[in-house]
Order: C-alpha cells, then structure tokens, then sequence
C-alpha cells in the first residue's frame, strides 16, 4: 500500500476536525438562535428598535439583524462544510478557512458595533472574548494543518475534474 494510501482517508486529526464541524451547526441552532427567538418574544426587539424608547438606539435594528443574518449564514455555511467534508470534496479546505476567517473578522467588528451602542460597556463581554479566543485558536490551530497536511491532500480530491488533477 502507498504511502499515499495510508494518508487519504477520514483518519488522524481529521476526525477532530468532523466533531467540530458536526457540533458547530447544533452548537449554533441551540446556543445562538434562542438569544433572538427570546429578543423577539419578550419585547425587547421593539424596546430596543422604537424611537421614543428608553433603550433605543439608532444601531439596535442593524445590529441585530446583522447578527441574525451572521448566524443564520454561519449556520448555512456550516452544514455545508459537514457536506463537503464527508464528501471529501476538494473545496472543503478552501472553505473551510474562509468560513473561520470571516468568523475571526466578525467577532470583533460585531464587539466593536455593539461598543459603538453601549459605549459604557467593555468592548468584549465574557461571552464574546470566549467565542473570539475559541475561534482565534481553532483558525492558529487547523487554517495550517489544512494547508500543509499531507492527509488534507491526499483526502480531498472528490469533485475535481480529472484535467485538473493531471496539471498538478
């Protein structure tokens, strides 16, 4: 057997890679998305969104839908990466990383904005300096493993036009 063999496969640290990529999709439907069911449900959408208002602010409206569509795409963006990873389809390392760099791009342009609402307020709170560390050591961690890992190369091929493959 090859040694090429012995690397192509759903093997090694790879498979750390699929539990987090089959975790992330439940992760965000059960952790993030209940935050905006209960923003909409108690009223504090149209407290934070009706001019007049205590706590209204001009931002709070695309703040927060921003937030939704953010998540909504992280969501999206995540099932589809579990598809091509199990797949083995040669996009996934190419997306795999834009996924977590527009992640780390967005944590803190997301804590900067909400600064900009509540300027009173540290710019990270727990919670995002956790989710911001979490993805800031993933993306040191796995944004190298997938763009040198023999494994990675050997393992993502499906998809790829055979005309392709020979010019490599």
């Amino acid at each position: 057997m090859s040694n090429e063999q012995n690397l192509k496969g759903l093997r090694g640290w790879l498979l750390l890679v699929a539990l987090g990529l089959v975790l992330s999709p439940i992760r965000i439907l059960f952790v993030q998305l209940p935050i905006y069911n209960e923003i909409f449900a108690d009223g504090t959408w149209e407290a934070l969104t009706t001019p007049g208002s205590e706590v209204y602010h001009s931002l709070w409206a695309p703040l927060l839908t921003g937030e939704i569509i953010f998540n909504f795409a992280m969501l999206l963006a995540s099932l589809y990466l579990v598809y091509l990873f199990f797949s083995k389809h040669y996009l996934f390392p190419k997306v795999y990383i834009i996924v977590v760099l527009v992640a780390l791009v967005f944590i803190p342009l997301d804590a900067w904005l909400v600064a900009q609402v509540l300027p009173g307020e540290p710019l990270f709170d727990a919670q995002s300096l956790q989710e911001f560390i979490r993805v800031l050591v993933s993306a040191c961690i796995w944004i190298p493993y997938m763009l040198v890992s023999k494994r990675v190369k050997a393992t993502f091929v499906e998809g790829r036009a055979s005309k392709e493959m020979a010019a490599e």
